[in-house]
């Protein structure tokens, strides 16, 4: 079908309501002074005047603001109505009203399975408004359940089609969440184009491993934390090592072979690296027999 919202011509209701009064009142006017001396075509004016005024009453609306009124008429569309206040349109047409105030959808926690296979549980929130009344009302059966149902399955692809965790391989659902909302509020506005919705904002509300390896996954991201810790342990030590051997060269301290900086790297790397204090044993001098 292909529809797009255009703007209804309707004059001000103002103007339409004082003609409507106007017939409603000279019709009454009529209609009393043929009651006195009977006159057929007064009496006909008068009443004729009267059904005119009720029938153009009909077209009389409001339209309230953050609201539009869709004109249909004879099954044909014929404008959308954004004017606030009093206005008038056919009194034969249908007149629907339509929120243009901005909504939100929220997506309860769903479970689906993320770029790596592992399950997880998403909830996100849509923030939209309708743009295009003539689509939304025309283009689909329900636009508000299209609306829900097309987010629900933007959400299962986004959740899809990343990681949970990164891993140093790009981007990933947690580690990346503003990159991600757009993609995502990029792909609900291109799905829910044809009902004529506009997307201001969507986030993920709820971003978790899955009860039955949440356990699990802890465990790993706890012994990638231990992992990360001991790799800058000894990246410290062995830069901490190589400055003290540095320095005891520099000054002349004592004269270092080989068998014993290999026995003093492998003691301070012993003492930088160990997790509990170590014991020192100081060597003064040989023993007495």
């Amino acid at each position: 079908m292909n529809l797009q919202e255009r703007r209804g011509l309707t004059p001000p209701g103002s103007i339409m309501l004082l003609l409507v009064l106007l017939m409603l009142g000279g019709g009454g006017l009529l209609i009393y002074r043929a009651t006195g001396k009977p006159a057929q075509s007064t009496m006909a004016l008068g009443v004729g005047l009267v059904i005119l005024g009720f029938i153009v009453s009909r077209g009389l609306m409001t339209v309230s603001p953050g609201e539009a009124k869709v004109i249909q008429f004879l099954g044909r569309y014929t404008g959308t109505v954004r004017h606030q206040g009093l206005r008038w349109a056919n009194p034969f047409a249908s007149k629907r009203t339509v929120s243009i105030r901005i909504r939100n959808t929220e997506i309860s926690v769903l479970k689906v399975n993320d770029a790596d296979g592992n399950p997880i549980e998403v909830a996100a929130v849509v923030i939209w408004q309708v743009a295009d009344t003539a689509r939304a009302l025309f283009e689909v059966d329900d636009f508000m359940a299209f609306v829900a149902a097309q987010t629900e399955t933007a959400v299962r692809h986004i959740a899809g089609a990343y990681p949970y965790d990164s891993h140093g391989r790009g981007l990933s659902l947690r580690d990346n969440a503003e990159e991600i909302t757009r993609r995502m509020s990029e792909e609900i506005a291109q799905r829910v184009q044809a009902a004529g919705v506009r997307v201001v904002e969507s986030r993920l509300t709820h971003l978790a491993f899955a009860p039955e390896i949440a356990q699990s996954m802890l465990q790993r991201q706890q012994a990638n934390a231990v992992v990360a810790a001991r790799f800058r342990i000894v990246e410290g030590a062995v830069g901490m090592v190589q400055l003290a051997l540095g320095k005891v060269s520099e000054l002349g301290l004592v004269e270092l072979d080989e068998p014993t900086k290999a026995a003093l790297v492998s003691n301070l790397l012993v003492v930088l690296c160990g997790d509990r204090g170590s014991q020192p044993v100081i060597q003064t001098g040989a023993a007495t027999p």
